[in-house]
């Protein structure tokens, strides 16, 4: 790659065509710029997302993704949680990756970083954000750096970093606030191969009081976090609230 100059382009079990590409041989911002003149022609064939991967290094040293990776999303069919809270007249606020898988649909504020920048700028919302309003934020490491490379000791160790900065976050919440995490798929670092992982992933709540919700789909998540807001839902979904 590094010495003929073309872009390594790769896809996986998801409905993604992606392109790797050496920031500085290849440049960051002709593989932004080549992702997303491809990505039209990716989704009129109904391929989701093309991502960006840049990447860093020399093969003596080894490489490494960088922070500056990006989606280019196929426009939503219909209108989803992010358009029913803004077109409600409140705000949505996106930390990580949020912007890209939506295409900034429904959105209003955008942040980025590394997990840990990540966890910081969610506290900050909590502390911040207005009356009414959505944080969505999405945390990727534990999938692109420990879950897919089979890294069990890394994504240990980045469970229990969450577990720590999650009990140092849950008193800041405010009275009727309401605190959701789940996944959206399983990476269980210790099963062969690299792929996503098929287990069932928690749907777990603070805020809204306690009690077992059973099997839920992603639409039943949306339709709840409607209802906390207080927002018409207009999909499928039924909130366990």
């Amino acid at each position: 790659h590094m010495q003929s100059g073309q872009p390594i382009c790769y896809t996986s079990a998801d409905s993604v065509f992606q392109i790797a590409a050496h920031e500085d041989s290849f440049g960051l911002e002709r593989l932004l710029d080549l992702c997303r003149k491809v990505a039209p022609r990716l989704h009129a064939m109904k391929v989701g997302r093309v991502i960006a991967r840049p990447f860093v290094g020399t093969p003596e040293q080894g490489f490494t993704r960088t922070a500056n990776r990006r989606d280019f999303a196929i426009a939503l069919p219909a209108p989803v949680l992010t358009n029913w809270v803004q077109e409600a007249g409140q705000r949505v606020h996106a930390i990580g990756k949020i912007g890209d898988i939506f295409t900034m649909s429904g959105i209003d504020s955008l942040k980025k970083g590394r997990d840990v920048q990540l966890f910081q700028h969610l506290t900050a919302a909590i502390d911040q954000a207005e009356e009414g309003s959505l944080t969505f934020a999405n945390f990727v490491e534990f999938d692109s750096l420990y879950g897919h490379r089979r890294d069990i000791a890394g994504y240990a160790r980045a469970l229990e970093w969450f577990d720590a900065e999650l009990g140092k976050l849950l008193p800041r919440l405010h009275p009727g606030d309401m605190l959701l995490l789940t996944a959206d798929h399983g990476n269980d670092p210790s099963w062969p191969g690299t792929d996503h992982t098929r287990e069932q992933v928690p749907v777990l709540v603070a805020g809204r009081g306690t009690g077992c919700i059973g099997q839920r789909a992603f639409v039943d998540v949306a339709a709840s976090v409607a209802a906390h807001l207080n927002v018409p839902a207009q999909g499928p979904g039924r909130s366990f609230l």
